[in-house]
């Protein structure tokens, strides 16, 4: 085996690469979580109509990726291939993100939900003009396996940062920004604004901060036929797609059920309790502190058992942030190194769905069980979120390396492809479940006892069933840690005998 020169990428580069991951996740995370919620409490629409909303403007947007990724493969500045697309998207993200929170003063339902449709699906496809360019980036950054696990791993620290603002900053902030009034819709529109004009300014710094190093090889012709033939027919993209569809579509459901399964399973006299002992209740505390004003500042203290829905879930998600942050930063390179990315992953998907699964057992007043299972499951899903992305650049390396062809975009627009596809089944098949148990829209203090049922259900025993699937579908990726280097060394040698740097 050949011994290869590392190909090493400076701390600034990452760290500006990093942004580019928070700016996406700032509109992701609100995707994913209240999106469904969103639609139901603030728009009005009933959960399977929701629930389409998602489902079909992500199946859509799901098509538009493939030719998104033809469309980065085949563009050619003095800029690279994939970073210019950066600085295009910027501002039109960033208006399409706020249009999709916003209700210009429609009333009648049936309007609603086609403004809805027509405002998400303008947001996931300029979503996917800057996602897809974007992670193509990440795998031409560099050719060097540790680097690009490295990489992967200042992204995904950025990103968890990312989780813990939206997570559990945005529920406050709608509420802070609604004013003493409750204007809801408001509080929406001044949150989203806000986020969206911080993705803008990462964007521009993603652009000008990093560099595309690996190029396709200089003999390769134009073909469409052949970049996705030889795609599509490779086993670890196919595998990698399988996993990204259950894995996104379990995310995404688990990710919208907690926000019902902590407004309405969880007893909120008992979590407002529950939040006094953490000092994040007004009861007997000091109120002139500093911490205190932080707190209070952020809208993160509750004065009475109606804010601890709020408070509790933003704590929750807070938690989970900062647990996969730990193992981010601690678990996954280590992991990665010594056993392999595959390896790593197989280990901590299926004990993420056991620690899933479990969340169907808590009765309404265990919020301490509630909170523990929280770092159980965050602490064994960290390390193979950097991993999930590094893989997608070694399946690009594998497609190349059996077919002698490059299509880095095309390979990264199929797994978001999945992604997306997974994104809008999971928020259908969450929202069409609650409708199916009689889950009533906009009902603020309490649901039917068989609605209770669905949303514990949604929350725990079916996304973990599909965090299974996701398990099985890597026992049939073949790119093993012994592979991968294997593969990394012939094509470095590839590419200096072809005068590719």
């Amino acid at each position: 085996m050949s011994v290869t020169k590392r190909q090493q990428i400076s701390i600034g580069e990452k760290l500006g690469y990093s942004l580019g991951d928070v700016a996406a996740n700032l509109v992701f995370q609100v995707m994913m979580v209240f999106q469904l919620k969103f639609y139901t409490d603030v728009f009005g629409l009933e959960g399977a109509v929701a629930g389409s909303i998602l489902l079909l403007v992500c199946l859509l947007g799901a098509f538009i990726d493939p030719f998104v990724g033809i469309l980065c493969d085949r563009t050619d500045t003095r800029w690279g291939k994939y970073r210019p697309w950066l600085l295009w998207t910027a501002l039109p993200f960033s208006v399409f993100y706020v249009l999709a929170f916003y209700n210009p003063g429609i009333e009648e339902k049936g309007l609603v939900a086609v403004y809805a449709t027509v405002s998400y699906l303008l947001l996931i496809i300029m979503y996917a003009l800057s996602s897809i360019p974007y992670s193509s980036l990440g795998g031409v950054m560099t050719s060097d396996i540790k680097e690009r696990t490295s990489i992967n791993t200042y992204r995904f620290i950025a990103v968890s940062i990312a989780q813990f603002v939206v997570q559990g900053l945005t529920l406050p902030l709608v509420n802070k920004f609604g004013g003493e009034t409750g204007e809801v819709q408001q509080g929406w529109t001044t949150t989203i604004a806000l986020f969206a004009a911080v993705s803008f300014v990462f964007l521009l710094i993603t652009f000008f901060s990093t560099r595309e190093r690996i190029l396709p090889p200089p003999s390769q012709k134009s073909s469409m036929r052949k970049d996705v033939v030889n795609t599509v027919s490779n086993i670890s993209w196919r595998s990698l797609f399988v996993l990204v569809l259950f894995l996104f579509i379990t995310i995404s459901m688990w990710g919208a059920s907690m926000n019902y399964y902590f407004q309405y399973h969880v007893d909120q006299k008992t979590m407002f309790d529950f939040l006094g002992t953490l000092g994040l209740t007004d009861v007997g505390q000091e109120k002139g502190g500093l911490w205190f004003s932080i707190l209070n500042g952020f809208n993160l203290v509750a004065h009475d058992s109606s804010d601890a829905y709020s408070i509790g879930f933003s704590l929750f998600n807070m938690v989970g942030a900062v647990i996969q942050l730990f193992g981010i930063i601690f678990l996954s390179r280590f992991l990665a190194n010594k056993f392999g990315k595959k390896s790593t992953f197989i280990v901590c998907l299926f004990l993420t769905g056991v620690f899933t699964a479990m969340f169907y057992l808590p009765s309404p007043v265990d919020i301490s069980f509630i909170f523990g299972l929280c770092i159980l499951k965050s602490l064994a899903y960290a390390p193979t979120v950097p991993l999930l992305w590094a893989m997608m650049g070694d399946v690009a390396d594998h497609v190349e390396y059996v077919s002698k062809r490059r299509a880095t975009g095309f390979c990264f627009s199929g797994i978001s492809f999945a992604l997306k596809a997974g994104l809008g089944l999971g928020g259908a098949f969450a929202g069409t479940i609650l409708t199916c148990f009689g889950y009533v829209s906009g009902q603020n203090e309490t649901q039917s006892a068989v609605a209770l049922q669905g949303i514990r259900l949604v929350s725990s025993l079916i996304p973990a069933f599909l965090f299974g699937i996701g398990v099985v579908a890597l026992l049939f990726y073949p790119i093993t840690k012994t592979y991968n280097r294997k593969m990394q060394a012939e094509l470095n040698i590839r590419r200096r005998n072809n005068g590719v740097k």
